[in-house]
């Protein structure tokens, strides 16, 4: 993902722009990062270069958790702990 992308994008859910980026691995593209909005405290992995920005009933907890889990010491402990669809709290 391209970070210029940024600039258009608003969250699917209350359409609150602007969205905070977390950038894990980055070359020329974001290829690993989190997206977060700060409205309704949900957030959109970025897997592969794609952010994966679906509403709650198209998530799937099985493929978000393990990647919470995989970037447990990047993410906010507010995102980890208090996000939205999914986080570490609600899986245990």
């Amino acid at each position: 993902m391209k970070r210029k992308l940024m600039d258009i994008l608003a969250c699917p859910i209350d359409k609150f722009y602007p969205l905070e980026l977390l950038a894990f691995e980055e070359k020329e593209e974001i290829s690993s990062g989190i997206i977060t909005c700060s409205k309704c405290n949900r957030w959109y992995p970025i897997i592969d270069e794609i952010p994966h920005m679906l509403p709650d009933e198209l998530r799937e907890q099985n493929e978000d958790v393990p990647f919470l889990q995989k970037w447990k010491d990047r993410i906010p402990e507010k995102t980890l702990h208090e996000g939205k669809p999914f986080n570490l709290k609600s899986s245990s």
